[in-house]
């Protein structure tokens, strides 16, 4: 980063065409971290896995919680794909997370520098968090108000939710960008992460054909490597273990002169999820902190 902030965003960011292959680590916040863990671990998704954005996921409702994210992220190096949790407890605190973080894309004087993309999520289609039409309202407000930003919307969303959802026609014609989630473990054709690109090529080939030609990245991304209630497979085949998750990551990374060549700017992947302290079963890291796996994906090709 720059010893100041710049004046403008303009040739701030990489081209998309840039942004294929390994891009990041999804990060969940619910635990609300503090500025202290979050330049630690931000600087090791930059420094070990050489990531160039912490997808967020979950939400934190601590005030002025995303100024810590703003800094972790500048002081790291890190761009941020932001996030507006819907979450099921209270059906209108999404709105007040909303507002809250569109106000300090505002105020904070790094937040364009470091927010790539702001998210509706996750899954506010397949929960059916808001109807179709409303979101389309949000998320065109949300553009017309970080228009000046020059910040994108789109929302996280997986191929069964569009294609559940009468009315994702306008949503997907509203996003500025695709974020796709990628879970092949859920298919009821899922054996082993392995044998799984048949599922990941048919999601993605649906994405591509409905994106006109918008960047696509694979937001929400990964394989599980344990079962638990919520994360149960839906094929009998279906494996969950350690293996199996560090399979899933090596298939995506040997298709990277492929997802360099998909329309609209390549296909950029995150890894879905920084430690199984933030989401059980999924982390690059144990809950003891130690790495499951060796891990350190081609972020080009």
């Amino acid at each position: 980063m720059p010893a100041s902030v710049p004046s403008s965003t303009t040739n701030w960011w990489c081209d998309y065409s840039t942004e294929y292959a390994f891009v990041g680590i999804s990060y969940e916040v619910t635990n609300c971290q503090s500025l202290e863990t979050l330049k630690k671990e931000f600087k090791d998704i930059r420094q070990t896995f050489k990531g160039r954005y912490v997808r967020l996921y979950g939400a934190c409702d601590r005030t002025g919680f995303y100024n810590d994210v703003i800094d972790a992220a500048w002081d790291a190096g890190v761009g941020v794909h932001a996030l507006i949790w819907f979450g099921w407890d209270d059906p209108n605190i999404w709105k007040t997370r909303r507002d809250n973080l569109l106000g300090i894309l505002h105020s904070n004087p790094k937040a364009k520098f470091i927010t790539r993309v702001l998210q509706f999520g996750s899954e506010p289609l397949y929960d059916y968090a808001l109807d179709p039409e409303v979101l389309v309202t949000q998320i065109n407000a949300a553009k017309t108000n970080l228009s000046s930003l020059h910040i994108p919307v789109t929302i996280s969303e997986m191929a069964y939710g569009y294609q559940e959802s009468v009315g994702s026609n306008d949503v997907m014609n509203a996003i500025d960008l695709v974020d796709a989630h990628m879970l092949p473990f859920f298919s009821t054709q899922a054996s082993v992460a392995s044998k799984s690109w048949p599922i990941v090529e048919t999601d993605m080939n649906w994405f591509v054909s409905k994106a006109q030609n918008k960047k696509i990245y694979f937001s929400q991304n990964g394989w599980p490597s344990v079962t638990y209630p919520g994360v149960e497979p839906n094929s009998p085949s279906a494996v969950a273990n350690v293996q199996n998750e560090k399979d899933y990551f090596d298939l995506l990374d040997s298709k990277c002169s492929y997802f360099k060549t998909v329309p609209g700017g390549g296909i950029g992947w995150f890894a879905h999820i920084y430690s199984d302290n933030q989401e059980p079963g999924y982390g690059l890291y144990g809950t003891n902190g130690v790495m499951k796996f060796a891990f350190s994906p081609k972020t080009s090709c």
